[in-house]
């Protein structure tokens, strides 16, 4: 898909087409073979554009981890009191997929383009233990002692990617269902 030379009016449009040029670039050649300057072109920006946005090609693919870390780290702490830890990342990460289920159209080929990278799926790690981290850290805000935090945190995460995962290999359950019933399973393995 070409767009058009024009440059878009706002950040946020420059910022969409970046990322869709990026995925489809990344997809026709592989994440290697495409430069920077390529994704501006695609997406109708100069490439000063693109550094506007995105602090390196590998970026653009982590784009929204912010906005997830912030969305669980936040439903963390507004969570329940009384609630076990478990319990509290089940709800986080209810609130927390809304994101997911908003931008199915872009995870769906990132993880793809990530599997086939080593280098990315070694960022997308690194990402990883960063928003385990945070998780831990929010839990501890609330009270729970740090090796249960961390554990926790750990957990929480590899559950939440293991529902979105089943989503969106089975889009015909929402993303809610999957959380739930990855963690009644983690529920019958503890």
């Amino acid at each position: 898909m070409r767009y058009p030379r024009r440059v878009p009016r706002s950040g946020a449009e420059a910022r969409r087409r970046l990322r869709q040029a990026a995925l489809e670039l990344y997809r026709e050649r592989g994440f290697d073979r495409t430069t920077t300057a390529e994704i501006a072109a695609r997406a109708g920006v100069n490439e000063r554009t693109f550094f506007r946005h995105f602090p390196d090609k590998r970026e653009v693919l982590f784009d929204g981890e912010a906005d997830l870390r912030a969305a669980l780290t936040s439903a963390v702490a507004e969570a329940t009191d009384g609630l076990p830890p478990l319990e509290i990342l089940l709800h986080a990460c209810q609130k927390a997929g809304r994101i997911l289920e908003e931008n199915r159209p872009f995870s769906e080929p990132r993880l793809e383009i990530i599997a086939a990278t080593p280098t990315l799926r070694e960022r997308e790690l690194a990402k990883a233990a960063a928003l385990t981290d945070a998780i831990a850290e929010a839990l501890r805000q609330r009270g729970v002692p740090d090796p249960q935090a961390a554990l926790a945190a750990q957990i929480g995460w590899a559950a939440f990617h293991q529902a979105a995962q089943a989503w969106l290999d089975d889009p015909s359950h929402p993303l809610n269902t999957h959380l739930q019933r990855t963690f009644a399973a983690l529920h019958t393995l503890t």
